[in-house]
């Protein structure tokens, strides 16, 4: 997570000085932006032992690249609050005991995040911005894969919701009247509660932390609502 943190604090601090060369693109309060990314949600950590059988054992949640809408509406023209919106399927892969297997299940996951922003720069073609704030994950279309089903038995697969922060930072970079590209990165806690019901060595449980770094590229279109 310290990484991460360093490099999007990095990234940011090359985004605030490339904006003290730009030109007047004032952002007001009132404006909403709606854009299109795609993203890339790479996940950096993975389980702990499945319990209580296979404890030399551990599962990660794969990559995944999907498209994603968000919404950013500012409160003045340093402050702006933004809602994304995407859902990702992952294969969970297996580790340790179970690396063998390969690819143990896959899930899906729909991650409403909300972020309260700060952005350097109103007025400027470079709109660096700063943000933090809560992410509610919901895990859906949970499978065990053929290879955990022949290992154990018949298995299903449970993986309970998540709550987490989130911090990003990003760029708005004006390109003509209203409509900006748009480089994002965000850290997000997401951590799971697995539980495999299998027919051969009955229930186990861990705890998946995913944990992703989300890298987005999009373009984006701002206008006011008053």
């Amino acid at each position: 997570m310290r990484r991460a943190i360093a490099a999007i604090l990095s990234v940011t601090a090359l985004f605030v000085g490339a904006s003290l060369m730009a030109r007047p693109a004032q952002a007001e309060a009132g404006d909403l932006g709606v854009r299109i990314r795609g993203i890339a949600v790479l996940p950096t950590a993975e389980s702990n032992g499945i319990q209580p059988t296979l404890g030399n054992s551990q599962l990660r949640a794969g990559n995944a690249v999907v498209p994603e809408l968000d919404f950013t509406y500012f409160f003045s023209d340093n402050i702006a609050a933004e809602l994304i919106l995407a859902t990702t399927r992952h294969q969970i892969e297996g580790r340790g005991g179970i690396a063998n297997l390969g690819n143990a299940a896959s899930a899906w996951l729909l991650p409403p995040t909300l972020t309260l922003q700060y952005h350097f720069n109103p007025g400027g073609d470079f709109q660096p911005y700063l943000g933090a704030g809560l992410n509610y994950t919901m895990f859906y279309g949970e499978d065990a894969d053929g290879a955990l089903i022949n290992a154990v038995g018949a298995t299903k697969v449970e993986a309970e919701d998540s709550f987490g922060l989130a911090v990003q930072a990003g760029l708005d970079y004006r390109i003509a009247e209203n409509l900006f590209l748009n480089v994002d990165v965000k850290y997000v806690r997401i951590s799971t509660d697995v539980t495999l019901r299998t027919a051969n060595i009955g229930v186990q449980r861990t705890t998946l932390d995913i944990n992703p770094v989300i890298v987005g590229v999009g373009i984006g279109y701002r206008f006011s609502l008053f």
